[in-house]
């Protein structure tokens, strides 16, 4: 790896594209080495693992929501005809999750549908530094454009692993180094160039072009983290498939020869200048040098439970604790539950938000899902965590459960924190150490670093384990027959040819997706 130090220059000075970092990203992306057999197979696990949380989420109102735009998006007759010869045979466009493969869409629309069901859960894999990610993000737009493509590209498997291995290396670059959180931007920033650059790793495209659409794709996808504090809504889900959208139509005008905002973060009205840390700031990326196998997706981690990141390690604790302590799953037997942990976890999903609706059973999914007092308590009550029951409204309500979940707040450690920013992978930590006092006036204190899931784990993922979280998660939304064809093919991914990407999807059972209304908008 090289690190490049990004700062913000005057325009008089003339930043050569060469040193500008959306320039060093296409880099990375234009590189054709190889992909290592060990990041062959933790994609065929993260394609697995997607697919598992967008089943589970096919009925959700913002993937219906989703899927109905998508929907009324197919490509238009005329093109189908001069692309395949037959309007009668839709062999491009790309599929969207839940339908038949035969359905096909505009694939920066695929990306939006399949984003959304992907996202929608919280489900699927993270990476924690400096800035947050869910990498697998990444997927559902670079699969699109390379379903669409497949037959005029002539593309195979092969091609779509490596580009996914882009979008992974730049997200995970980028969210080592650079800090979103602390400005209140969101960290869906980085994925539009990390999903442009592995679009553009995809295509084969020129430094140039991928340059161009790294730049757009930064400048369409910063916002703030507005959707992630307070009332939490369904544009979570949302604002990572709207960055993958984004950076399928950024690849498409920079293929036509558009430009972007130049230079895009180091410019003195750019990204870091007004955005970020200001004109003064200094950052050191990460990137592999030429021939330097890209890695990265390594470094990241899935979800054992349907909850926040930070969350998976304490669900873990409280099963613990369930076991060796079931005394502390009764309110009338505990007089406070104080989690000593890092900052993030504190102040985003943690009391320290000051957040009142991290303690409201009326609270939405979304917002339950950003409360580690409810998630701990839940947790502690039930002995494990489930990704529809313990939502449900009248899980949230139970009058006990209310009752305990109010005694539950955190605090932040120092060292918790130290921890969880550690450059040492054997160090890093996303736990912590929690005290509950007993009314009795016992204290129980027990911690956890990492969750049983993580590599570093009393228990990692490996194959088998994703495997059977799409099971678990498939059943009864797709047919059996349905679930072994996915798996079947999933896991020959690089081996796959031209026309069997378009298997990379998942078609409900019958039934399923009719058992929602659809809802009407403009299309």
């Amino acid at each position: 790896m090289k690190i490049h130090n990004v700062r913000v220059h005057r325009s008089e000075e003339n930043l050569a594209r060469q040193d500008q970092l959306a320039w060093k990203l296409a880099e990375v992306a234009a590189d054709p080495v190889e992909v290592d057999a060990e990041v062959t197979e933790m994609v065929i696990n993260r394609v697995i693992d997607n697919a598992a949380v967008a089943a589970a989420s096919l009925t959700r109102r913002p993937v219906v929501s989703a899927r109905s735009q998508a929907l009324a998006h197919p490509l238009p007759v005329r093109q189908l005809e001069e692309l395949t010869g037959s309007a009668d045979r839709p062999q491009d466009g790309a599929t969207v999750f839940g339908e038949q493969e035969a359905v096909r869409v505009s694939p920066e629309w695929a990306a939006w549908a399949n984003g959304v069901a992907v996202r929608e859960l919280d489900y699927h894999d993270t990476f924690l530094a400096a800035e947050y990610s869910h990498p697998g993000d990444n997927i559902p737009p670079i699969t699109a454009v390379a379903q669409h493509a497949a037959r005029a590209f002539g593309f195979t498997g092969r091609e779509l692993v490596r580009g996914i291995a882009t979008g992974y290396e730049v997200q995970i670059d980028l969210a080592k180094a650079i800090s979103l959180h602390a400005h209140k931007i969101d960290h869906v920033a980085h994925l539009g160039p990390s999903a442009a650059a592995g679009i553009g790793t995809l295509l084969g495209l020129p430094v140039e072009t991928i340059f161009q659409a790294i730049g757009q794709a930064l400048h369409t996808t910063t916002a703030t983290r507005q959707s992630r504090k307070g009332e939490i809504s369904s544009w979570k889900a949302h604002a990572p498939a709207f960055a993958g959208k984004m950076a399928v139509e950024a690849i498409d005008r920079a293929m036509r020869g558009e430009t972007s905002p130049t230079p895009i973060y180091e410019g003195e009205d750019g990204v870091i200048a007004w955005l970020l840390d200001g004109p003064s700031a200094s950052y050191d990326v990460p990137l592999p040098v030429a021939g330097e196998a890209k890695r990265a997706i390594l470094d990241s981690y899935t979800k054992e439970h349907s909850a926040e990141y930070q969350a998976q390690a304490w669900i873990d604790l409280a099963r613990k604790l369930h076991r060796e302590h079931p005394e502390v799953a009764d309110p009338s037997r505990v007089e406070s539950i104080l989690i000593h942990t890092s900052h993030h976890t504190h102040y985003v999903i943690g009391s320290g938000a000051n957040d009142p609706q991290k303690y409201d059973p009326t609270a939405s999914r979304e917002t339950l899902d950003h409360s580690i007092p409810y998630i701990f308590t839940v947790a502690l009550q039930d002995g494990g965590w489930h990704h529809v029951e313990s939502y449900l409204p009248s899980r949230a309500a139970r009058p006990d459960t209310v009752e305990l979940w109010g005694k539950v707040t955190t605090t932040e450690d120092p060292e918790w924190t130290r921890r969880y920013h550690s450059i040492d992978p054997a160090e890093k930590a996303f736990g912590g150490r929690v005290e509950i006092r007993l009314a009795d006036g016992r204290v129980i204190t027990d911690e956890i670093a990492v969750a049983d899931a993580h590599p570093l784990g009393a228990r990692p993922f490996a194959r088998a384990d994703y495997v059977a979280k799409f099971r678990t998660l498939a059943q009864g939304v797709l047919e059996e027959a349905e679930i072994e064809r996915f798996l079947a093919l999933a896991q020959r991914l690089p081996e796959l040819s031209a026309a069997e990407l378009g298997g990379l999807t998942i078609t409900a059972a019958p039934g399923v997706l009719a058992s929602v209304p659809t809802p009407m908008g403009l299309f």
